[in-house]
């Protein structure tokens, strides 16, 4: 069941493709594509120049880049010259790139000549140096571009062997507040394609995968990056994703696997509704994570277009996938699915800890090869998260006889409600069935007398709602004391780059929304 082969350092990968699939096109974009055979030559002469740049075994390297072929042979580079890689949003704000340049002492930052001027501005506001290296465009008139880091160098990569080792700070999603840099290692990340990706998905190096997620999020790093590496597969990353330009490009025929967030599977259908689209082409499967998969969107997605849309739940702490749906076999709809092999999980009492009975919500609890080594610099947080080799996701769920789970919430977003508990997915799950509404969003708001109660932010297909109609929609799904103390129609809902909904600052924006109930 394990693909224990694909489990090598990132230099061997690269060795043994190079051997038996120099000629093949491993990732394209936009503007250029690498084959395997100049992906592992260009990616040892990059390293050999960090290393004639300084860089030394254990530096922190950010890399800051859009989606594309740059980003990958800066993660290979990186990786090949011994340094512990920070991938950043391309769009993050000022005080995050800021955060994570700082917290994880970069001193190294691949970039691109647009944001040259921000992060000189931000390096020097913490009053540190970096080394500053440019991609794309004009990059060798912005200065020392990933190009020249090929040319002239005499040195070698340094290809550490050690794939237990810290090789990434990957930076949570930040739904509940500031974000903390999880610790992962290259065997704990391949350690999901190996039992992840190859047995439940048929990930092979038959496959040409379409990819619009960011690559700077775990689900991407591990996906469409490493997993496509691993098993010498075929990727066009796309730098943003738009779902009629997804459509046209599955039309021609080219791809087979296409992995994308909830959010991403209903604009597809939206849009495939609009234009008369049924069919994906070559497209054999869909994936989907980062965030929980409504089981409507699941149904409509496949009723749509024919194929399967398999969903699975991963987190950034345990090196992405903890649960995945296969492509055989019985499929539960609105389950994430069944643990992965050779991965252990509980289901606990969140105070007491015991197991609790089959169907009964708790805190849901994994251990495996694949949990990260900690928060960066954070002990007494790691120390919280994991405790006697099981790391504690803080996410509720339960599971069917069968073994499938449903993860049913966050424990820290839990709404209890004069004494009763309303999980906001559970509302989430029926308001966004009501036709007029394209996303939505509930959170927790303090009530005098409740304690707490649930506040319901929409996205309207019109920019507005009929109130009575939403909440006689809710009514015939939802018991009273669940249903929405008040509702704001917004222009959109905040979510990370996996699709996760940051209800924090939901909250922070209540006075600028529009009240309706």
């Amino acid at each position: 069941m394990l693909h224990t082969g694909l489990i090598a350092s990132v230099s061997d990968l690269l060795e043994r493709h190079r051997k038996e699939r120099p000629d093949k096109v491993a990732y394209w974009d936009a503007t250029r594509s690498v084959t395997y055979s100049q992906l592992a030559s260009r990616t040892a002469r990059m390293a050999a120049g960090f290393a004639e740049k300084g860089v030394r075994d254990g530096d922190r390297i950010a890399i800051f880049l859009p989606n594309g072929v740059d980003w990958i042979e800066a993660c290979f580079a990186g990786l090949r010259a011994g340094a512990v890689l920070v991938p950043i949003n391309y769009d993050a704000a000022e005080a995050e790139i800021a955060y994570r340049l700082v917290d994880a002492d970069c001193r190294t930052v691949i970039t691109t000549p647009a944001r040259k001027e921000l992060i000189e501005k931000l390096v020097q506001g913490a009053g540190n140096s970096a080394l500053m290296v440019f991609a794309g465009a004009s990059a060798e008139q912005a200065g020392l571009s990933l190009d020249q880091l090929t040319q002239g160098n005499t040195g070698t990569a340094l290809d550490p062997t050690d794939i237990d080792r810290s090789s990434f700070i990957i930076y949570t999603s930040g739904t509940t507040g500031r974000a903390k840099g999880v610790l992962l290692s290259i065997r704990g990340m391949l350690w999901i394609v190996a039992s992840c990706w190859a047995p439940i998905c048929d990930l092979s190096e038959n496959d040409v995968v379409l990819s619009p997620l960011p690559l700077f999020h775990s689900y991407a790093l591990n996906l469409s990056v490493l997993g496509v590496l691993a098993a010498g597969a075929s990727e066009h990353i796309l730098e943003k994703f738009s779902p009629q330009q997804v459509l046209d490009l599955m039309q021609t025929g080219k791809y087979s696997v296409f992995p994308g967030v909830p959010t991403m599977f209903h604009y597809l259908v939206q849009r495939a509704r609009e234009a008369g689209v049924t069919r994906l082409g070559n497209i054999r499967l869909c994936i989907s994570a980062g965030a929980i998969m409504p089981a409507a969107l699941n149904k409509s997605f496949e009723e749509q277009f024919g194929i399967m849309l398999l969903d699975g739940y991963g987190i950034t702490e345990t090196s992405t996938m903890v649960t995945m749906n296969w492509m055989s076999g019985t499929r539960v709809m609105g389950s994430c699915g069944l643990p992965v092999p050779g991965l252990a999980v509980r289901i606990v009492d969140p105070t007491t800890l015991e197991d609790l009975p089959i169907g009964s919500e708790g805190e849901l609890i994994v251990r495996g090869p694949n949990l990260m080594q900690g928060y960066h610099n954070k002990p007494a947080e790691t120390a919280a998260a994991l405790r006697k080799g099981w790391y504690h996701t803080g996410d509720l769920a339960k599971s069917d006889p069968n073994g499938f789970l449903t993860i049913t919430g966050r424990i820290k977003e839990l709404i209890i409600r004069g004494g009763q508990n309303i999980a906001p997915a559970e509302i989430e799950e029926v308001v966004i069935l009501h036709p007029e509404i394209v996303d939505c969003a509930v959170v927790g708001v303090p009530h005098a007398t409740l304690g707490e109660v649930p506040y319901l932010f929409v996205v309207a297909e019109q920019g507005e709602i009929d109130l009575e109609s939403l909440l006689a929609h809710c009514r015939k799904s939802l018991s009273s004391y669940k249903l929405p103390e008040a509702t704001h129609v917004v222009s959109e809902i905040p979510r990370t780059g996996s699709g996760k909904i940051m209800r924090f600052k939901l909250v922070e924006g209540l006075s600028k929304n529009q009240t309706t109930r």
